[in-house]
Order: structure tokens, then C-alpha cells, then sequence
């Protein structure tokens, strides 16, 4: 019965994909087939909810910090922070060196915002704008943006990835930052290489575009615009509370907004809400965004995937499952395991979230500790994701940009370091053996 009930549920995911409806959908009637599944095995209803109960409150502290990260992002929008940002970076952007840039600068804008989608929506825009007046080829920006976003996204102290990891394996989302550094260095590093080669090879033209002329029909740009960013990074690395950060990065940023930019407080308090607005057409084509209606979706699938959770716990339908995982860990290693794991949840659930709460639930018992498990999930679901061509975690950054979906085989970023850590995971096992 529990394969015909993860079938089924494979089935739901696979018409809404082939259909292209909202993975809500999927993840409503997966929530539907699993309630009944708990049925079958006898519990009633008042126990199914419950359980559904327990799995999201799990995730509490992750939806407060959804609302304060929708606050965070479209104040930084009206603050003119994004934009000083990016006025202040892009001049440094030359044609031979456009890729490396290109994938330098989303991993900036996505370790300042925490999230992939809104780093492709703003900073991925604007160098696939730069890029193509380049002559530089859409795909090859497509794979620079992808890889640059999720650097962010898989290391940023306000992910919503990362804080759910945290969540999910009760660590320090600070210790796992400094873990992440670790096992990401070398990749990075290989991947900025690439990125400079293949750009220095690629034919292009010379051109320009002035951003900061562009942002001053709508901002003052001016250094205290940054403070906010400041703000949060400071307090991050005296390892204050993500959540006491980001209020504090949003108190910093109210005053910017009413003095330095003139927004009146109703403007604010909808631009809070609702997000950002842009006057000028061309400046909202980059910066509209964020606010709290902005984290309802995820918020949703979050709380949807943290209910199968609490279902998958209490009924033991991933038992068999697990048992199996943890009879592979001692063949392909713990990492090897949750990295087959990542990748075929990922594969089946559509998005990051759920692939990440589906790999955790199956590989938990597989990895020595908690600490280790953080790592593993960072190294594996988080960033084997966007790599499945039919997830929202791949199509979202590309169709932001305009890119093909072949440029997924230029995010080299996302090849090379769950590869180098599976590496080094297979000659630490060789070397205990020999």
C-alpha cells in the first residue's frame, strides 16, 4: 500500500508538471492521498490532523521568518539599497570578464537577500540585459545567474533554505554557514575559473549601460542607502538572531526610506504589504518585488510539505524506505546516499522545499550527527534542485531572465560541489578501510 500511495502521488506531480499547473495543486491532492493512506492504517481524523499539526509547527519559526524577509526585501527596494548596490557593482562589469561578474554579483545580491528567485529577478535581469547588448549568449548568462543565486540561497543567514535546514536538523544556522564555506570553497573558486575562461572565449561587443543614471529618475542614491545591508551582516557575524537581525535591518531602513527617499508612511506600509512599485517602467522591470504577499506561496508550500511530514513520522509510510537508505549509507557512504536521495526527491517533488523535508525525512538516521546532516542537505537537495529541468527551482531564475533551460548545464556551480564533497566523502572512506 506505501507504494501504491507514493505512486500515486508521483502521478499528481506529473500532470501538473506535463500541464503546467501551480505545484500547489500536486501538493493538495499529495496531502489528500496521504490523509487517506493514514485512514487505511486506521488512525481517525482527529489524529491525521494532529499529525499534520505537529509537521507545521515545525516550521513556526520559518513562517515568521518568511513575513519579515517580504518586509525585508521590498524595503530594501524602496530604501534604494538594492539599487545603490547594483550602481555601485555594475560599472565594474567589462565584456572579457561578463560571466564571472555575471555569477559574482547574483551570488552577492542572492547572500544579501537570501532568495534565488528575487537575486534572478533583479540582478539576473540586469546582466541578462547587459549581456545580451553584449553579444554574450543567453544560455551561457542563464548558467552564470543560476549558479550566482543559489550560492546565495544555499548560504545566505536570511535563506528561507538554510533557516529551514536549521529548523529541520535543530542547528546553528551560523554553524552551518561557516560549515557551508568549507565544502563550498574550492568549488566556488573552480567555478569562477570556469566562468572566466569560458567568457574571455566567448566573441562579444563592447557597450555599456548606465544603471545609476536609470535608478536616479526614482532613487537618491547615496552611501547610507547600504546601512541596511550593513546592518544585517553585522549582526550576523556577531551571530545576533536571524529574526533580531532582519527587524533590526528593517528598522534601519524606515528611516532611509521616509527621509532619504521621500516615501510617504501609507506608501510605506502597502510597499511593506505588497511590495515595491516602481514609477518608471524600466526600473520596475527590475526591482518590483518582495513584501509579504510575496512569501504566501512558499509559505504555503512550507506549510503543506511540513504537514506530509508530520503524517510520514507518525505513520511510518517512509519506513521501508528509510531502511533501505540506510542500508545503501553503508556502501556509497552517508553523503553518496542522501545525494541519490536529493536528487530523485528533487526530481519528484518539483521544488526545493519539499525535496529538502523529503531527504531530511529519509536520511536523517543515515548521517552521524545533526550538524552533519545540516551539511549534507545543503551539499545535496539544496542545490540539486534547480538542476531538474521540471522544477519551479530552475524554470522561476531562467524564465526571469529569458534563458533556455539547457542553460542548466552551465551552472557549474551546482556540479561541482556535490561532486567534490562526494569526492572527498569516497577517499575518507578508502582512507579508514586501507
Amino acid at each position: 500500500m506505501e507504494t501504491l500511495t507514493l505512486l500515486l502521488f508521483c502521478a499528481a506531480l506529473v500532470v501538473c508538471v506535463a500541464l503546467n499547473w501551480s505545484i500547489l495543486y500536486a501538493l493538495a491532492v499529495g496531502l489528500v492521498i496521504f490523509l487517506a493512506y493514514g485512514r487505511r492504517r486506521g488512525y481517525v481524523w482527529r489524529e491525521l490532523g494532529s499529525m499534520c499539526l505537529d509537521g507545521v509547527k515545525t516550521a513556526r519559526n520559518i513562517l515568521v521568518t518568511f513575513l519579515l524577509i517580504g518586509v525585508l526585501t521590498a524595503l530594501w527596494r524602496a530604501s534604494g539599497t538594492i539599487p545603490a548596490i547594483i550602481s555601485y557593482t555594475t560599472p565594474f562589469i567589462q565584456p572579457s570578464v561578463f560571466l564571472l561578474m555575471t555569477f559574482l554579483l547574483n551570488c552577492l545580491v542572492s547572500v544579501l537577500t537570501g532568495t534565488a528567485f528575487g537575486a534572478a529577478a533583479t540582478m539576473g535581469v540586469i546582466c541578462a540585459t547587459l549581456g545580451t547588448a553584449m553579444g554574450v549568449p543567453l544560455v551561457l548568462i542563464g548558467g552564470a545567474v543560476l549558479s550566482g543565486v543559489f550560492f546565495g540561497d544555499r548560504c545566505s543567514p536570511v535563506s528561507t533554505s538554510a533557516l529551514l535546514v536549521a529548523e529541520l536538523t535543530q542547528t546553528s544556522i551560523f554553524d552551518n554557514i561557516r560549515a557551508m564555506l568549507r565544502t563550498s570553497w574550492l568549488p566556488f573558486v573552480v567555478t569562477s575559473l570556469l566562468y572566466l575562461f569560458v567568457g574571455m572565449a566567448t566573441p562579444h561587443t563592447q557597450t555599456s549601460l548606465d544603471l545609476a543614471a536609470l535608478f536616479k529618475t526614482e532613487f537618491q542614491l547615496h552611501w547610507i542607502a547600504l546601512l541596511p545591508a550593513l546592518v544585517i551582516f553585522a549582526l550576523a557575524l556577531g551571530r545576533v538572531p536571524v529574526k533580531w537581525a532582519m527587524g533590526a535591518s528593517i528598522l534601519s531602513a524606515i528611516p532611509i526610506c521616509l527621509l532619504l527617499q521621500q516615501v510617504q508612511p501609507v506608501e510605506l506600509l502597502r510597499c511593506a504589504l505588497l511590495g515595491y512599485q516602481a514609477k518608471e517602467e524600466a526600473v520596475g522591470a527590475m526591482l518590483n518585488g518582495g513584501g509579504v504577499i510575496s512569501m504566501v506561496k512558499v509559505a504555503v508550500i512550507v506549510c503543506i510539505s511540513s504537514a506530509y511530514s508530520g503524517i510520514f513520522q507518525k505513520t511510518g509510510l517512509l519506513d521501508g524506505l528509510q531502511q533501505a537508505i540506510l542500508t545503501l549509507s553503508r556502501r556509497i557512504t552517508p553523503y553518496g546516499t542522501m545525494l541519490c536521495t536529493g536528487v530523485l526527491a528533487s526530481a519528484v517533488a518539483c521544488n526545493q522545499t519539499l525535496a529538502i523535508i523529503l531527504t531530511h525525512q529519509l536520511c536523517k538516521d543515515a548521517q552521524p550527527s545533526r550538524e552533519e546532516t545540516a551539511i549534507a542537505l545543503e551539499d545535496t537537495a539544496v542545490v540539486a534542485a534547480p538542476l531538474i529541468p521540471w522544477s519551479i527551482a530552475a524554470g522561476v531564475p531562467l524564465a526571469s531572465v529569458g534563458a533556455p533551460m539547457i542553460s542548466i548545464c552551465f551552472a557549474f556551480f551546482l556540479y561541482l560541489l556535490p561532486l567534490w564533497r562526494l569526492g572527498t566523502e569516497l577517499v575518507k572512506v578508502k582512507c579508514k578501510r586501507g
